[in-house]
């Protein structure tokens, strides 16, 4: 075994190596600090979060394989680190202003953050079947224990449970998944598994189960049908920064690798890239996608209707828009998986941007009920026009940054050919069926009256400024967005 090779990747582990020693430092420091002083720990995630970021940006990211092609550097898996580390440092900025976590120490809670956010750049960059599965439980089981951090609260605690058991079957059905393409196979190395499937000696049947079992891993991952049951009961009961970060980070880590796999182990040619996208004839996957997008985005958004709590109807909406993000699956043309990137980059902001109007109202109203935003836009009226701007966004409306991103996803669709239009339409309509409930959050907190006892409140500068970083390039991105298009696009070239 070559172990200079080992000693050669080191240089382009960087990133990750920071991240690792950001941990130890956050643990450390929270051994120092008293409980009082424990949030001070932030700042000790924050500068290692800025430092990771730094490297991934200066670090040469041609694609080459690392550690003996178990990880990759390239600019698809630099695209996704760039965006999951701009969600960790809003998350550990709302962490550090929420009333749910005052009682609590800080150090355990921010390293386990960046424990996630390690496995999901090995994650994004894993192109080795033991490396997705390694990674995948390095996201997963800091995810179960954040979900049930708040321990006095019951409905956390059901939260932390349920995930587990979840995550626990999905996570054995996939790795049962893998084990089959091994024998099929004979390797775990993706690019060999897609050689020894072009040699044409693998039964069609047993290679569609195969891919039904390993979506069953990618699906958990992106809370898509049928593995959403985790999500709004996770989404409800897990505190609020962590609710939007799992809605974004780990969701975005899961398409990555969905699209890393299926471009390079079943691409019809022998040199997987993102510029020749010929699905393998004998297979059905662009089909199988295409059924589980419609019935997510159908699921997601008809039972977000219903929903009175705010998290709980944030994750239904959650649910629908993986389902949209999937429509660029399913076509898997180079315009479809830009369209997929694009709209990840921009449901990053909106998202998030909602979770935190949510914690704010939480902070000073304490309440997630739906009804009890009544009149609260006239009580904070930079709130609640933030507020409207971010649902207009999540909808799809014009001149959000969420317009755009659809218009992408639908334009893909619409190029990819005649036999997707239907999937097309289907979108349009699910968008129309989400402006209801949406619109319903801006309708209560501007078109009903408040009560008597309602006191006007003034949120904390901190969010404030917050809310700001994220609604301006909701707004901006939806005006000039060449700029993000233009890196997206050089994105997607890998390894």
């Amino acid at each position: 075994m070559d172990y200079q090779s080992n000693i050669t990747s080191l240089q382009y582990f960087i990133p990750e190596l920071i991240l690792a020693g950001s941990i130890l430092l956050v643990i450390i420091a929270d051994l120092i600090l008293s409980k009082r002083d424990s949030w001070r720990s932030a700042y000790y995630a924050f500068a290692g979060v800025v430092a990771t970021f730094i490297a991934v940006i200066v670090m040469d990211n041609s694609p080459r394989g690392l550690f003996f092609d178990t990880v990759a550097v390239d600019p698809f898996g630099t695209f996704f680190k760039v965006l999951i580390l701009i969600a960790t440092v809003f998350t550990i900025g709302i962490s550090m202003r929420t009333k749910e976590l005052e009682r609590y120490r800080f150090g355990e809670y921010y390293g386990l953050i960046l424990t996630m956010v390690l496995g999901m750049f090995l994650l994004v960059s894993a192109v080795d079947l033991l490396m997705i599965y390694l990674s995948l439980e390095m996201v997963s089981i800091p995810s179960y224990i954040l979900a049930g951090y708040l321990k006095n609260r019951q409905r956390s605690n059901e939260a932390s449970l349920k995930y587990v058991i979840y995550g626990g079957v999905a996570s054995g059905i996939m790795l049962y998944g893998f084990s089959i393409l091994f024998g099929l196979t004979g390797s775990t190395n993706l690019t060999v598994v897609h050689q020894a499937l072009l040699g044409g000696n693998v039964s069609t049947v047993t290679l569609t189960v195969t891919i039904l079992l390993i979506l069953t891993g990618f699906g958990f991952k992106i809370a898509s049908v049928p593995f959403h049951f985790w999500s709004p009961d996770v989404y409800e009961g897990a505190p609020t920064p962590i609710t939007g970060f799992l809605s974004v980070a780990p969701k975005a880590a899961g398409f990555a690798i969905l699209i890393r796999f299926f471009n390079v182990v079943f691409v019809g040619n022998t040199t997987p890239n993102m510029t020749e996208w010929f699905v393998m004839s004998s297979l059905p996957w662009p089909e199988i996608l295409a059924a589980i997008s419609a019935m997510t985005m159908f699921l997601g958004n008809l039972v977000a209707i219903k929903q009175e709590n705010i998290k709980r109807m944030l994750a239904y909406s959650s649910i629908a828009h993986a389902g949209y993000i999937l429509m660029g699956a399913v076509v898997l043309t180079q315009q479809g998986v830009f369209a997929m990137l694009y709209y990840l980059f921009v449901y990053l902001f909106m998202n998030l941007g909602a979770f935190l109007i949510v914690i704010i109202i939480s902070n000073n109203y304490d309440t997630e009920t739906i009804d009890d935003y009544r009149g609260l836009g006239f009580k904070i009226p930079y709130i609640g026009v933030v507020m409207a701007v971010f649902m207009f966004a999540l909808t799809g409306l014009p001149p959000t940054a969420g317009f755009i991103g659809k218009f992408y996803l639908f334009s893909a669709l619409i190029e990819a050919g005649q036999e997707f239009y239907w999937l097309a339409v289907v979108g349009i309509i699910n968008s129309v069926i989400s402006f209801y409930y949406y619109a319903r959050v801006v309708k209560v907190m501007f078109f009903e009256d408040a009560p008597d006892s309602l006191e006007t409140v003034k949120p904390r500068a901190w969010m404030t400024t917050l809310v700001t970083l994220l609604v301006i390039p909701t707004i901006i991105l939806g005006l000039y967005w060449n700029s993000i298009a233009e890196f997206t696009l050089k994105s997607l070239q890998f390894f």
